[in-house]
């Protein structure tokens, strides 16, 4: 994108999200849904479809412009980019890479439009954050395949008009060999989501269990050569923790934003409690870690967009940035004090909404074990 224009619409968004949707956190927090003018004004934005490609009624930003953008929204509430988040990641970004030009035709513009709602149906109760362990099945029978399973802590699920569903196509095969990918429309018979999941934080962010009970699609709803699900999966998952990693960053200046101000005011024994050092260590180290992951996720989606590196960096930058802003957000309720454990805080509800970034799409170990294996396999040891 052209250096000026990305410029407008990174300027649009942080207006968007400063002067929009940041008032509306309490109430989005206490009635656990995004307000349906926010997600027009998203749609119109062309929020649904900012990663998707041009040529599909996208904006095809670059990792490296997609970071900077999440930036912004990671500054409020999670839920607001939740609501096109998956549009633009691990479901779209399935379609994007591996659908074949009539899927492409079909759901693209739709979802880049805000028309559909995309989910992606990867993780299982006995496969999380090793999902070559689910045991959802599809087998062919004539022009369809039928798909059998259930899948959990499916992100817009309660609102998703279409799935990606990841299923074990060769039951001979085990870990990530015999899984392939399908799109399922949410209205397919076979096809029923369960209750709103109940969570400690990231309110107006729904997820949900959903069940496949010998639901039939057509034999055209494969995305891509049949046995090769779990490579896409990983593909587009890296992508999305290098995303989580820039999400992550945009909450820290939040809290430390939030921590400043409150600092800066707030009185003990008649003068601001930013006049004690170890409130200044506080904040000091809050922004030194933020700086820090900043320029960590900056270079990272550089060498993304190079293809000099498209695994380690993203498996790294997500585990520092997911760790660092638990850090800042405990340390941000730390310097509010008692008002910073009450729930019309906006650290209490962000202490809250972080915690989850240490766990989905890979957890912090199975970060540490991605980027572990990698430096010594690049080092000449075997797999087994």
């Amino acid at each position: 994108m052209d250096t000026d224009v990305f410029r407008q619409v990174k300027d649009a968004v942080r207006q968007l999200v400063r002067e929009v949707v940041v008032p509306r956190e309490e109430e989005i927090d206490l009635h656990d849904r995004i307000p349906d003018e926010l997600r027009t004004a998203a749609a119109e934005m062309g929020l649904f479809g900012y990663a998707l490609p041009e040529e599909h009624g996208g904006l095809g930003v670059t990792m490296s412009e997609d970071v900077q953008l999440a930036f912004e929204f990671g500054y409020t509430t999670p839920a607001f980019r939740s609501l096109f988040g998956t549009n633009n990641g691990i479901a779209g970004q399935v379609i994007a890479k591996f659908g074949d030009e009539q899927q492409r035709k079909t759901y693209l513009p739709r979802l880049a439009a805000g028309e559909l709602i995309g989910s992606f149906a990867l993780t299982e109760a006995e496969a999380g954050s090793d999902p070559a362990g689910l045991r959802t099945t599809a087998r062919r029978d004539g022009d369809e395949w039928v798909i059998s399973g259930g899948k959990r802590y499916i992100t817009n699920a309660p609102i998703a008009d279409l799935f990606v569903v990841f299923a074990r196509t060769d039951p001979a095969e085990r870990g990530g060999r015999g899984i392939s990918t399908f799109v399922v429309d949410a209205a397919a018979l076979g096809v029923t989501v369960g209750p709103r999941d109940k969570k400690m934080g990231q309110s107006g962010a729904w997820t949900a269990e959903v069940f496949f009970d010998e639901a039939r699609v057509p034999a055209p709803a494969l995305i891509g050569e049949e046995g090769r699900g779990y490579a896409k999966a990983l593909t587009v998952l890296s992508r999305g923790r290098l995303h989580i990693a820039a999400l992550c960053v945009g909450m820290a200046q939040r809290v430390l934003d939030e921590s400043v101000a409150y600092a800066a005011t707030a009185k003990q024994g008649g003068a601001p409690i930013g006049r004690f050092q170890l409130v200044q260590a506080m904040l000091a180290d809050m922004h030194t870690e933020l700086l820090a992951a900043r320029s960590m996720v900056v270079d990272v989606a550089a060498r993304y967009d190079s293809g000099a590196d498209t695994s380690v960096g993203p498996s790294a930058a997500k585990l520092f940035c997911s760790e660092m802003v638990g850090r800042a957000t405990d340390r941000a309720v730390q310097v509010h004090g008692g008002l910073g454990y009450l729930r019309t805080t906006p650290v209490e509800r962000f202490y809250r909404d972080a915690r989850l970034y240490r766990l989905y799409e890979g957890t912090s170990e199975v970060q540490k074990v991605i980027i572990g294996g990698a430096l010594l396999r690049a080092a000449g040891m075997p797999r087994n």
